[in-house]
């Protein structure tokens, strides 16, 4: 536990293993960007991180990809992420920097968080498609019905050896989105029904006009009003 810890804990490492939290694959010169420093110091770094096992390199043509080596990394990271945005000033809470794309809309490795994330959740709770407990989570009978009909099926856990449903506290909102199988899922297929779109860069989603239109009225989520659309 204390060799991982350092290897997070240095500022240059952190940064790439933030940037690696959409899921995505980067060079190690995008990673060097990212991190601020240069590309021989980065390929020290993702040397130190593949030998922990905490990236993977893919080779593809003359270049090579990292990506984070598994969810159970990530989550890791998302726990790190929700203790450090904890900050205390003379005893007092100070309210979080964040940025607001990030607060809105992102993704958290394969699922969607910020604000968005813990709406669409919040929503499935209440309609009672899906029971949250217990770091543990199961769809209703009526949920299977409602997420079916949103071109989501049951089936897929079958095929998984990964929970199906679970909640994900947001190191932003310090509320609970999906994770597991259904939150990739649902994920997959707002980004397949084009009613979110990723960023250029990063780890923010944007929310399309069909989206919007969509979330309201198949969930009936109100977006805030500082989304864009």
């Amino acid at each position: 536990m204390a060799g991982i810890a350092a290897l997070v804990g240095d500022p240059a490492r952190a940064s790439m293993l933030a940037a690696l939290m959409d899921g995505r694959a980067l060079t190690a010169t995008e990673l060097a960007a990212e991190a601020g420093v240069t590309p021989a110091t980065a390929s020290g770094h993702l040397g130190k991180l593949t030998g922990s096992r905490l990236v993977t390199p893919t080779a593809q043509g003359r270049h090579r990809y990292y990506r984070l080596a598994s969810r159970e990394v990530a989550r890791m990271l998302e726990g790190i992420m929700v203790v450090a945005g904890e900050p205390l000033v003379r005893g007092r809470r100070t309210e979080l920097r964040i940025d607001p794309d990030l607060r809105f809309a992102r993704t958290c490795y394969d699922h969607l968080a910020g604000r968005l994330g813990v709406a669409l959740t919040s929503s499935l709770v209440s309609r009672g498609a899906v029971e949250l407990r217990d770091g543990a989570g199961q769809v209703t009978p009526s949920g299977e019905r409602l997420l079916a009909d949103f071109g989501i099926a049951s089936e897929s856990a079958l095929r998984s050896r990964r929970m199906y449903c679970r909640p994900c506290l947001d190191w932003s909102e310090r509320r609970t989105h999906l994770a597991g199988v259904l939150g990739a899922a649902l994920l997959e297929r707002l980004l397949e029904l084009r009613w979110i779109e990723r960023s250029a860069a990063g780890r923010a989603v944007k929310v399309t006009s069909a989206g919007r239109r969509g979330l309201q009225a198949r969930f009936g989520v109100e977006l805030p009003r500082e989304s864009r659309p």
